[in-house]
């Protein structure tokens, strides 16, 4: 039951996140490629200059990227096992964030940005530390029954 919900949600998510991805937000076929390959560079941007971003822009751009990715940390290794590998979670979740990425830059409906991968990577691995930890709580109550 509980993979089953897993995929309800992992599903559901799924759609939603495309759906934001490349049609939210007014996306529209921009006619160029926009990109960018230097890690922490857009990152940085947010932090060194902060006073020249609204507070909502800032916040969707840093907090938004990692939160959104917390809950497939968590559904992704209930719905396939392998995935609670740690190194396996990452290889998978990475590889499929890059598509999603590469998408973007080639249909023009978005851009590529290597610190989109970093902060979605690190809103997976935090979802991934929750349900550790989760687990472990979890064992250690049946462990006083």
């Amino acid at each position: 039951m509980k993979r089953f919900l897993a995929g309800i949600v992992f599903i559901t998510y799924s759609l939603f996140l495309i759906y934001w991805m490349f049609f939210a937000f007014s996306r529209t076929e921009g006619g160029e490629f926009r990109y960018n390959f230097t890690p922490f560079s857009t990152i940085k941007n947010y932090f060194t200059y902060y006073d020249h971003f609204p507070f909502h822009i800032w916040i969707i751009n840093i907090a938004g990227n990692i939160g959104v990715f917390i809950p497939f940390g968590i559904v992704l290794p209930i719905l396939f096992p392998k995935l609670s590998n740690f190194f396996l979670f990452i290889f998978a979740f990475v590889i499929g964030i890059t598509s999603l990425e590469v998408l973007q830059l080639f249909s023009m409906l978005g851009s590529f940005d290597v610190d989109d991968i970093i902060l979605n990577t690190v809103g997976a691995v935090i979802g991934f530390i929750l349900l550790q930890i989760m687990r472990i709580r979890k064992a250690t109550r049946k462990k006083r029954r």
